[in-house]
């Protein structure tokens, strides 16, 4: 996970601070689209305050009404799993949930920055660490439901932080590691250019072509084989691709995820057969996975190891009944900026965007036709899997190859991880 010291750290004419502010002018405008009289809720780290005070402004210029900012901090995330009580593993903050669901019912946009440090708690209890997972998942359900339903306008960017810095680049002093992870952070979401908003218009507009395409062609399954993967994905009844900036139920058009190279849509839950292996490693909570290689049967996985990690990846596939099927598929070239960096981020939200990925757990049900109205029982025999998890895992590379079927007859789709 040592990166080669040649990689070209991207330049540019701005300063630091300048860029800071461009990161948050494009989440507030872009990535939220935040309207006017809207309340914005923000989680973070600690060390985020100097981004979370350009967001913040960016925010109430936008027209914004309140933002609120829930702060978290590794150190005393990491205390509870060493001094914790036995019993207190199984507990979570209900009321916080609660009241995050009920701003979400309101009409509050979501705004999430990541940067903790993503091995904090390898070293702790690996059944602690699944309890208070499912814990959090169960509690927060009903607020993650506003999410995975598009309901609100929503957002993730990411923060760069000194523990985050060394993991990624290890071989660097710590000021040097934590200016590079922030050049890093600062080219893949595209504000080092002359006109961020302008360049993020473009970037949708070719990520909404692949997605038109792919909505056009109505494939019946995806076929990915390479190196110790022949996996056949039968995509949802009624499914449908997207990517890039969309607009949610609450009628806003926003960009998720800052940056993104995707587009996804939701798989059928029974119609996944065949092997897979990761091709990047998993960092789920602290916990690295990798070498991932599972089997599926008839949508469910039947078989899973890990070279590394591998009773956290059984935990996981405990979660609930819902965990051992996937309810999203994801479409990455190769030649994506984040694979071409060489940099393994170790975060699920830049690793994703270096690589084609499957996701655990549950399903998005806006990338499906006519959702509204229909029960969860409904959903799932269209195909829309439940659970309480939604864990992202990449199988994409230069090697593998995915075909697009219909009908039993193929057509491909990439090669050597590129689009045909």
């Amino acid at each position: 996970m040592i990166i080669s010291r040649d990689y070209p750290m991207p330049t540019s004419s701005f300063t630091h601070e300048q860029l800071l502010d461009r990161l948050a002018e494009v989440s507030v405008r872009t990535g939220l689209n935040i309207s006017p009289g809207q309340q914005l809720i923000i989680t973070a780290g600690l060390e985020a305050v100097p981004l979370i005070r350009r967001i913040t402004a960016h925010a109430y210029k936008a027209g914004a009404s309140l933002v609120t900012t829930l702060y978290q901090d590794d150190e005393t995330t990491l205390a509870r799993f060493i001094h914790g009580h036995e019993d207190g593993f199984d507990t979570a903050a209900g009321w916080l949930a609660n009241g995050m669901a009920e701003a979400f019912g309101n009409g509050a946009a979501r705004m999430a920055i990541t940067g903790g440090n993503p091995t904090l708690l390898k070293d702790q209890n690996p059944d602690h660490i699944s309890r208070v997972s499912r814990a959090n998942s169960a509690a927060y359900r009903p607020a993650m439901e506003r999410i995975t339903n598009f309901d609100i306008n929503w957002n993730i960017i990411a923060c760069a932080t000194p523990a985050w810095a060394q993991q990624v680049f290890p071989d660097l002093p710590e000021d040097e590691a934590l200016k590079a992870l922030w050049n890093g952070i600062f080219h893949a979401s595209r504000v080092d250019v002359a006109d961020p908003v302008s360049a993020w218009a473009a970037h949708n507009k070719t990520l909404h072509a692949r997605a038109a395409m792919l909505n056009d062609r109505r494939f019946d399954a995806l076929h990915f084989t390479g190196p110790g993967t022949d996996l056949t994905v039968g995509l949802a009844d009624g499914h449908l691709w997207a990517g890039g900036a969309e607009e949610a139920r609450n009628g806003v058009v926003c960009n998720p995820n800052i940056p993104t190279e995707e587009v996804f849509t939701t798989p059928h839950c029974a119609r996944v057969e065949g092997t897979v292996s990761s091709t990047k490693p998993l960092f789920h909570q602290g916990s690295l996975i990798d070498g991932i290689q599972v089997r599926f049967e008839k949508g469910r996985i039947v078989e899973a190891h890990a070279s590394k990690g591998e009773n956290v990846l059984n935990r996981i596939l405990e979660s609930d009944a819902g965990a051992r099927r996937i309810g999203e598929v994801a479409l990455v070239p190769h030649s994506s900026p984040i694979s071409q960096s060489g940099i393994l981020y170790q975060n699920t939200l830049f690793d994703e965007n270096a690589a084609c990925h499957i996701a655990l757990g549950q399903a998005y049900t806006k990338c499906m036709t006519d959702p509204d109205g229909l029960s969860e029982d409904e959903l799932i025999a269209r195909g829309a899997n439940h659970s309480i998890i939604h864990i992202d895992w990449m199988i994409g590379s230069d090697r593998i190859d995915i075909d697009g079927v219909k009908d039993g007859q193929k057509v491909p789709l990439m090669r050597s991880g590129e689009w045909v």
